[in-house]
């Protein structure tokens, strides 16, 4: 049964590292697009939100990670 949480946990870790990475290459992106102060700032703040869940989600992954490995 652990087993099962553990290998859950990588997965959650996994989306998060690549809902982190999808909000580096958007942040990027918006910056090499030569936006207005204004402009740049309203688009990092809407992918904020985004970067928030998706270190959230990383971090319970990685915690399922620990509690299936301690608990195995």
């Amino acid at each position: 049964m652990f087993e099962f949480i553990t290998w859950g946990g990588a997965a959650l870790s996994l989306a998060g590292l690549l809902g982190l990475v999808w909000c580096i290459l958007r942040v990027m992106k918006a910056r090499k697009s030569g936006l207005s102060d204004d402009e740049l700032r309203a688009a990092v703040q809407s992918v904020l939100p985004w970067n928030l869940a998706s270190l959230f989600l990383s971090v319970i992954g990685l915690m399922l990670v620990i509690l299936g490995i301690s608990f195995s």
